[in-house]
């Protein structure tokens, strides 16, 4: 059988600032533009997470101010 090939664009890939999870254990991990807070903590293991680079795609975030954000709302 003869299967038509898909054409696959390459991704254009930049160096990332991510959070990684500290334990060595776990393969967490979050782009900074992506996460709520100024040091967060792993969602997996509740770990800490240390900064670090990684080649990934680009990903716009039309969101630019996700860490101002309030987690939740006050309820009195």
């Amino acid at each position: 059988m003869y299967f038509r090939r898909k054409s696959i664009e390459d991704l254009i890939q930049e160096d990332t600032k991510v959070w990684a999870c500290n334990n060595e254990d776990c393969k967490g991990w979050i782009r900074d533009n992506f996460s709520f807070e100024y040091v967060p903590t792993c969602h997996q293991c509740l770990s800490p997470m240390i900064s670090s680079l990684k080649m990934l795609p680009i990903i716009s975030n039309s969101n630019k101010n996700l860490k101002s954000l309030h987690k939740g709302r006050l309820i009195s």
